[in-house]
């Protein structure tokens, strides 16, 4: 899976106002952080973020679609979904996008 660090140095600088948010290499991808919380995922030029039962019905009504990889050939679904094109285009809404998702990792702790 090829990566785009440009992508990722981009979507560090949406993110800036968000406060300590990292990126940080794994298993072909990038893990998009925010202190030790995971919120996120770079796969190609595509970000990923944290859902749960609580925000995934916001991901699902736009139709976007869940992170996926394949291990011995069979389709491995993790809870992320991909973000919504605007997001990607605007700082305040990709706020608020990162405020859900962070907020589905914190879930996902208990």
């Amino acid at each position: 899976m090829a990566q785009c660090p440009e992508f990722v140095s981009y979507l560090m600088e949406l993110l800036a106002p968000f406060g300590d948010v990292r990126a940080k290499r794994m298993f072909g991808a990038y893990g998009i952080f925010r202190g030790d919380l995971m919120f996120g995922i770079v796969a190609g030029e595509t970000l990923y973020l944290k859902g749960d039962d609580v925000n995934r019905t916001d991901f699902e009504a736009r139709g976007l679609e869940r992170f996926v990889y394949y291990k011995k050939g069979k389709p491995m679904y993790l809870s992320y979904y991909q973000a919504p094109e605007e997001a990607l285009d605007n700082s305040g809404d990709m706020l608020a996008w990162a405020e859900k998702s962070f907020a589905a990792a914190i879930r996902s702790q208990r």
